[in-house]
């Protein structure tokens, strides 16, 4: 797919996002973690791609290697922003990390962010505890 097509795709789905955390409650005016995700079977592209998400402004985890069901390795990390849940910004994002994931040919794979409450705090999942997925307060 071409990156106006995702890009487009992309768009569309940063607005239902916003619409749905927001129409859950969380705090319209807050300040969000942004975390997007990245992948590929290629080490050193993901890690290439890290050097140009820092680049760009974006603080960078460390990549994981993840086994897929079938038996598959692939490599990941997180570019991580902080702001506003506004639309616009996260349109003009996606653009530069879809660009720079087709240059560096990986796999951008969304974003996602916690749900904030009235007080201003991120509301993450406890990793003890089993969530049904309609109760989950991670977004993605």
């Amino acid at each position: 797919m071409s990156i106006e097509r995702l890009l487009k795709a992309q768009k569309q789905e940063n607005q239902e996002i916003v619409d749905a955390i927001l129409g859950d409650g969380s705090h319209p005016d807050a300040d969000y973690t942004i975390e997007h995700h990245f992948s590929s079977t290629n080490f050193e592209r993901l890690e290439k791609a890290a050097v140009d998400a820092f680049k760009s402004g974006f603080e960078v985890n460390d990549a994981e290697e993840m086994e897929l069901e079938d038996g598959s390795v692939i490599y990941c990390f997180d570019a991580v922003a902080s702001h506003k849940l506004e639309v616009e910004q996260l349109d003009k994002a996606c653009e530069a990390l879809l660009t720079l994931a087709a240059k560096q040919k990986v796999d951008y794979d969304g974003w996602g962010t916690y749900f904030i409450d009235e007080n201003g705090d991120e509301v993450r999942e406890d990793e003890d505890e089993d969530f049904e997925e309609d109760d989950e307060e991670t977004l993605h």
